[in-house]
């Protein structure tokens, strides 16, 4: 028997609702291949003693590539296989590092419908370590309004993030 995982659909979203939470422990290895993928070779991301004494900080520390693929995996992971990116910004306000358990929990600040038919849910999302808010972010994505949507077949005038 072949089990489906259930689509998020527009209607299953209401304003207030709280995203769960992700969990994950940054090691120097998380820091420095988000670095390598991004193609990041500035040193404060791979070499912590220049990051220690030309930075000033305590080790190095998550590029911002790296923090912008954390935040479109937590929106996905929520979002489900249907769910499409419109857009995303964000603010760093403090660095990541290794030995540092970053927390990612967001708020569904809005639900609509544009003039094409497309489903779109507003997002606001904390990175957190500890109690310290290191940066935070809003985020649009498009999911489906029935189960019979898709917004990845979405096309020119359909396609309005």
């Amino acid at each position: 028997m072949t089990t489906v995982a259930p689509t998020l659909v527009l209607g299953d979203v209401v304003v207030g609702d709280r995203l769960p939470e992700l969990h994950y422990d940054v090691t120097a290895t998380t820091v420095v291949l988000g670095a390598l993928a991004s193609r990041d070779w500035r040193p404060m991301h791979h070499d912590k003693d220049f990051a220690v004494d030309r930075n000033g900080v305590r080790d190095i520390f998550l590029n911002t590539p790296n923090q912008a693929a954390w935040f479109e995996r937590y929106i996905t992971d929520w979002a489900g296989p249907y769910g499409r990116m419109g857009r995303v910004t964000f603010r760093m306000r403090g660095s990541v590092f290794p030995g540092d358990t970053m927390v990612l929990d967001g708020t569904v600040d809005g639900v609509d419908t544009d003039d094409e038919g497309c489903g779109w849910v507003s997002l606001s999302i904390a990175l957190r370590v500890g109690d310290d808010v290191k940066t935070t972010c809003a985020a649009r994505v498009a999911v489906p309004v029935d189960e019979d949507d898709n917004p990845w077949r979405r096309r020119g005038e359909q396609w309005r993030p």
